[in-house]
């Protein structure tokens, strides 16, 4: 293997499409944090089997749009069999990997055009090498077969020299006129996403190594200023405060049966941060109409995704064992109804677990009668937290009518 030093020089990793996300639960034990995904898999569930093992997972697919993710998000991506041409429609499937990818990181690959002989596969593996070679990727391995199956492992480069030197300008590097570059609900690239060149130097030098990169906010993160590192520096230290005195001391909350944990409104992630030690996973979403902090929460070495909570969330239902949410409420209120966003809580949650809102008294007035209704549990600590308890609740039966 190339230098990847998992767990210290790479700590976010991406596996496409998935399976039952073994890989990412064996890349746990060695300090990295994998984002799995694959699409909804009616006859095997794999997503669902995935986050009862209690390892980081969501429904997703590489097909017309992009993923929920900023760019140059993750140090390595990887995909074993998992059926996706790359090569297809132009190459939009792995120019949508190259956008995400880290500049100066790798994919793993590991598919039947790497090791068979067969004239599909051969011509599939031919398309690759065309295709990785016009955008600049460098193989760094192609390992021998072993057990039938082999690998190749690419490399990002970590400068846009390389895309001037082409000889053909296929495919076209990306401009300001080829519409909109945030994840959501937006058409693949069909050109190269580019480092703009005043932000270059930062973003291709790699983070410095885990856990170190935990505390540390790069300036590279669009609309940055001095103001922005002290509050995300701010936030770091009051997060850490927060739960230690207040979320492991005065809430009802059993924290040996948490494992899965989303944090509905992440910011800087400042929240998962202070939970590193503990022996959970924190999915941290950055809502869609708050502040893009997500690319903040990926060089932290932390993983996450863009959302609407107006929609619902990519998961299957009872797959978290707790929900939090920091002042958001109000925000959300004004675009839709508390009581569908009550409703996607309640079936993400798994019963007997919990959702913790932090958020004004107001708000906490205006949620709790929901959440009752709903036959949850709930209790207000130190005027500013409400702590809800998900029920074993199920609708009774009908009476029956005589004769």
């Amino acid at each position: 293997m190339p230098a990847i030093h998992w767990g210290t020089h790479t700590r976010t990793v991406l596996d496409v499409g998935c399976g039952v996300a073994s890989f990412g639960g064996y890349l746990l034990d060695r300090n990295v944090i994998t984002m799995s995904f694959a699409p909804k898999d009616e006859h095997e569930a794999q997503i669902q089997f995935a986050l009862e093992r209690g390892i980081p997972a969501f429904l997703a697919v590489i097909g017309t749009q992009k993923l929920p993710f900023p760019d140059n998000a993750f140090d390595v991506v990887h995909c074993a069999r998992c059926r996706v041409h790359w090569y297809a429609n132009g190459g939009k499937p792995l120019l949508e990997l190259n956008r995400v990818l880290r500049p100066g990181g790798y994919f793993i690959w590991s598919a039947t055009p790497v090791y068979r002989q067969e004239k599909r596969d051969q011509d599939d593996w031919n398309a690759m090498v065309t295709l990785t070679k016009s955008i600049c990727w460098r193989t760094v391995v192609k390992s021998q077969v072993l057990n039938g199956i082999a690998v190749v492992i690419y490399q990002k480069p970590t400068s846009n020299s390389c895309y001037a030197e082409r000889k053909s300008n296929e495919p076209p590097l990306c401009s300001k006129t080829d519409g909109s570059r945030f994840p959501w609900y937006a058409p693949l690239d069909s050109c190269i996403f580019t480092t703009s060149a005043s932000s270059l130097d930062e973003r291709t030098n790699w983070p410095v190594p885990w856990s170190e990169r935990l505390n540390v906010r790069y300036a590279s993160v669009p609309g940055d200023s001095a103001s922005n590192k002290e509050a995300f520096e701010a936030d770091r230290e009051y997060w850490k405060q927060v739960v230690s005195e207040v979320y492991f001391s005065d809430f009802p909350l059993n924290w040996s049966s948490i494992r899965n944990i989303m944090d509905m409104n992440a910011g800087f992630g400042g929240f998962a941060a202070a939970l590193i030690d503990q022996p959970l996973w924190v999915m941290n979403i950055v809502p869609i109409d708050q502040p893009d902090t997500l690319p903040v929460i990926f060089n932290r070495g932390l993983i996450g995704a863009y959302h609407d909570w107006c929609e619902s969330f990519n998961t299957y239902p009872r797959t978290y064992d707790l929900l939090h949410m920091s002042n958001l409420v109000a925000s959300l209120t004004n675009r839709c109804d508390i009581i569908e966003v009550a409703a996607e809580i309640d079936r993400i949650l798994r019963p007997g677990r919990w959702f913790v809102l932090k958020d004004t008294i107001e708000m906490i007035k205006r949620t709790r009668p929901v959440l009752k209704s709903l036959h949850y549990e709930t209790v207000v600590v130190k005027q500013q937290f409400l702590v809800a308890k998900k029920s074993f609740w199920r609708p009774g039966k009908p009476a029956s009518r005589s004769g």
